[in-house]
């Protein structure tokens, strides 16, 4: 039969053995958030080919490392002035609405 103090002493021991196992699972993992893209930067091969959209991926701890960038469209106001043929002057804007194309590696 097992005692009352062998029953503690085995409770502790798999409860740290759970929180190093869930410490350990967390190292692993990484989030991308909605309008973010992300590559990963390995310590041995350098920066790889893969892009990885929004969700939870997986990563070598301690050699890999996710760089997370932003994708969402981005609005660029430029401003323009010209001349008509009355010898008035136009000012226009432009709006421009641009992001990255996380497919190209350029």
């Amino acid at each position: 039969t097992c005692s009352r103090k062998q029953a503690v002493v085995s409770t502790q021991s798999t409860g740290g053995f759970g929180a190093i196992g869930i410490g350990a699972i967390s190292q692993c993992l990484y989030n991308v958030d909605p309008g973010e893209a992300a590559i990963i930067f390995d310590k041995f091969v350098g920066v790889k080919s893969n892009v990885y959209g929004e969700g939870t991926h997986m990563k070598i701890p301690f050699i890999q490392e996710p760089i997370i960038f932003d994708i969402k469209s981005r609005p660029r106001s430029v401003p323009v002035t010209t001349g008509s043929k009355d010898l008035q002057t136009v000012n226009l804007t432009l709006r421009i609405l641009f992001h990255p194309d996380p497919t190209t590696s350029e």
